[in-house]
This record gives C-alpha cells, sequence and structure tokens, in this order.
C-alpha cells in the first residue's frame, strides 16, 4: 500500500502548535500529577475566558425553547446563511444603544459559527494567497494559523507596539504613527488586524494611531479588521471612540464579534462580522461553502433575550455591572504582582490580562514556577517577539475568586524572591 500523506500545509501546522494550547496541556491534570502536585492546589493564571455568570434571562430563554415542543422542531430547521434577519437586526440595535454606532443596520451584520470561523472566511473574502497581513507585536497567538490555513503562502507583518525597555504600551503617539505610516508603505498589506481592547496585554490602541490606521488603509484600498471580542469590557467611564465607528463612516472597516465573552458563552458558539453591505453580502456566499448556517438555537434563544433586554433596559445594566467586576479583578491583580513581584507589567484597560516583564526565557520561567509554586502562567513569545522575556497572566477564570489570585501572586512573589 502506498504511502498515505496528510496535506502540505497541516504538516507544516502540526509542527507549529498553538503555544496556548501546548501550555494548557501542562496544566492537564494527570500531567500535574505527574509532576509530583496536587491538581485541586494549582493556581492556573492561564486561561483565557470569562467566569461571570450568563444573564438568567437568556438561561431561562434557553429552558422555555427547549420546552415548547414547535419552538424546539424550528431551531433544528436551517437560518439563512447570513443568519436569522431578526437576530441580525437585534444585534445592530444592540451596537447602535449600547455603543452609540450610527446608519448601521441588519444589512451590516452577518452571523457566523462563532468568531474564530468568521475571522477565518473573512480572510477567504477579502484577501489572496499570498498577500500580506499586517499585524501587532504582541497579539493574539491563533492568529498565525488561521492566516496559514486561510490565505497559504500570505507573508505576516509586524507592527511593535510595546516597549521593553520602559514597558509600556505606545509610549509616543506620534512616534508611532509615522512608523506605521512608513512600515505601510513599504510592506503594502491587505489587512491591518488589531484587538481592542487587546488579548494579550489588555491595552487599548490610542484613538490618535487607529485613525491614522483607518486613513491610510483607505487611502491604498485595504482593509483594517478591528477583533472586539472583549469590547464590553472596557475600563473606565466610557469606551474609546472607535468602538462606536461604523461601516458608514468607515466601509474599510471590518469588526469582528461574539458571544464568548460578554454573555459567557464560550462554548454556545456564536459570533458575527459588521462591515460594510457589499462585505456582507460578499461573506455569505463563503459560508455557504463553509459553514452553510449559522446555528439556529442559539439565534433564536438571542432575539428572545435582546428583545426584552434591550427593551427594559437591563442588557446595559449587565454589561456594566459585569464589567465592573473585572476592573475590580484586574486591580487585585496588579496590586498583588506589584507587592509580591515587583516586576514590570501592564496596567489593563479591559479585557482578562496583563504581561509581565519577567526578565528571563518565558518557556522556562513557566514550567519552573509551576513545578515550585503550583502557579500556571502563560509564556510571551507565542504572542510574539516583545513578549519573549514576559508572562501573560489572566484574572477572567479567578473574577469571583479575587482571594485566589492574591494567594497565587504571593506563592510566586516567595519563590522567585529566595
Amino acid at each position: 500500500m502506498a504511502e498515505l500523506k496528510l496535506s502540505d500545509i497541516i504538516q507544516d501546522q502540526v509542527s507549529k502548535p498553538s503555544p496556548i494550547r501546548q501550555i494548557m496541556k501542562m496544566a492537564d491534570r494527570q500531567n500535574i500529577i505527574n509532576m509530583g502536585l496536587d491538581p485541586d492546589d494549582i493556581i492556573s493564571f492561564g486561561g483565557g475566558w470569562v467566569n461571570h455568570p450568563a444573564p438568567d434571562e437568556m438561561r431561562v430563554a434557553y429552558i422555555d425553547l427547549c420546552n415548547d415542543r414547535d419552538q424546539f422542531h424550528k431551531s433544528g430547521g436551517y437560518s439563512p446563511t447570513p443568519g436569522d434577519p431578526e437576530c441580525r437586526k437585534l444585534l445592530a440595535r444592540y451596537e447602535r444603544e449600547i455603543f452609540g454606532l450610527k446608519e448601521f443596520d441588519e444589512k451590516n451584520v452577518i452571523i457566523g459559527q462563532s468568531s474564530t470561523q468568521i475571522t477565518h472566511d473573512m480572510f477567504i473574502t477579502i484577501a489572496n494567497p499570498g498577500d500580506t497581513i499586517l499585524m501587532l507585536d504582541p497579539t493574539y497567538a491563533n492568529y498565525p494559523g488561521q492566516i496559514a490555513f486561510a490565505l497559504p503562502g500570505s507573508k505576516i507583518e509586524l507592527f511593535n507596539v510595546l516597549d521593553t525597555e520602559t514597558w509600556s504600551y505606545v509610549p509616543d503617539v506620534q512616534a508611532k504613527i509615522d512608523e506605521f505610516t512608513e512600515l505601510f508603505s513599504r510592506v503594502q498589506p491587505k489587512v491591518t488586524l488589531i484587538t481592542a481592547p487587546d488579548n494579550p496585554t489588555s491595552q487599548n490602541i490610542p484613538v490618535e494611531l487607529v485613525e491614522a490606521m483607518i486613513e491610510i488603509t483607505a487611502e491604498h484600498g485595504a482593509y483594517l479588521v478591528i477583533d472586539h471580542a472583549y469590547k464590553t469590557q472596557y475600563f473606565g467611564d466610557a469606551p474609546p471612540e472607535f468602538y462606536s465607528w461604523s461601516p458608514s463612516e468607515y466601509p474599510n472597516l471590518i469588526t469582528l464579534h461574539s458571544n464568548s465573552k460578554w454573555s459567557r458563552g464560550l462554548g454556545r458558539r456564536l459570533g458575527w462580522i459588521e462591515a460594510s453591505a457589499n462585505i456582507v453580502n460578499a461573506m455569505e456566499r463563503t459560508q455557504q461553502c463553509t459553514i452553510l448556517c449559522p446555528d439556529s438555537l442559539h439565534q433564536m434563544v438571542l432575539v428572545t433575550y435582546l428583545q426584552k433586554a434591550l427593551d427594559d433596559g437591563s442588557l446595559k445594566k449587565y454589561i456594566n455591572y459585569v464589567r465592573k467586576d473585572y476592573e475590580r479583578a484586574a486591580k487585585v491583580t496588579v496590586e498583588a504582582i506589584d507587592k509580591n513581584l515587583k516586576m514590570p507589567r501592564l496596567d489593563p484597560q479591559g479585557g482578562l490580562y496583563s504581561c509581565i516583564d519577567v526578565g528571563t526565557d518565558g518557556d522556562t520561567f513557566v514550567p519552573e514556577v509551576l513545578k515550585n509554586t503550583g502557579v500556571l502562567f502563560i509564556p510571551g513569545a507565542g504572542f510574539g517577539p516583545s513578549l519573549k522575556n514576559a508572562v501573560r497572566i489572566s484574572y477572567g477564570p479567578l473574577v469571583h475568586d479575587l482571594d485566589k489570585i492574591k494567594l497565587g501572586m504571593e506563592r510566586v512573589g516567595e519563590f522567585i524572591n529566595k
């Protein structure tokens, strides 16, 4: 029998596993036991997920739907490829009322199976294999793999936004605008991709720099894509101005969204894209060949929940309440770092994370700390070269267990200060 071979791209990617998934394997219960540690005593700052409860009204909507024989039967049918029209309409209303988007309606929304899936389909829709994609350093560790699968042969260029000497994020805005302008002119990317708030740093790019990015990309017929996975988890009294940008103002702007973070729907997969009607229409054809249609049950529940929660104002109250919880957890985390580790770190502006400069290779630091303290961090190198001597920490899973955040930092502090 002739040798059976896998595709070239998967053979290449198997040799480049996700750094986050690799370290999460280290936290596997059996591996912890093999290290001579008690799995129940591990404190993990590795998880990139939220841990607040979903809206109770949403949970009840799932119960009611499943208890209604006709509605449950309906949920087993196909929805339109771009998503249920009523669900798209309510997502547009959600953006208008919560974030103030103008001239924005359902024609600017396409729903997918998840933000991960719809990002893959977006790349296929707006770029060609071999095109250059410009990303931040540091940035979300999953993007390079997604680009490799969606756009074989494409080149990734990195735009550094972290000054590792001062451990500050975009310390000189005008200098970074000039640097971006020069880099863009030189590499001519088809897509510039940023996250806000960012993963892994939980920073927001200064508005002036984002304004320069949208202007420069528009001038060159390129796209600016903003991943808003953590959009509702901004800290402070108001979100940055660009959170309310609409495709009616900026036709080359595409934003990525999901239910994962704001409603704690990580396993109930549903994501959507907001873009000009032309891009949404093109995305419909792509999705016809990838997922055919998004999940009907999740959309039906979302329609029921959003209709009520927008009408009675409870959605805005829920989002603000949850946002304050993560802001409180972030404050406890950085105070614990300052008290026990005394290492340079970033002050979160939203999201779930901070990054710490540990002064040595994070790939070596993380397993050593885990073995000696039972505390798990994520090595920084997978997020970009600027974080090679750093770790990412997440307070997301511990948002309602603040004492464990303090205890984890105390353990690491005792170890590194020996």
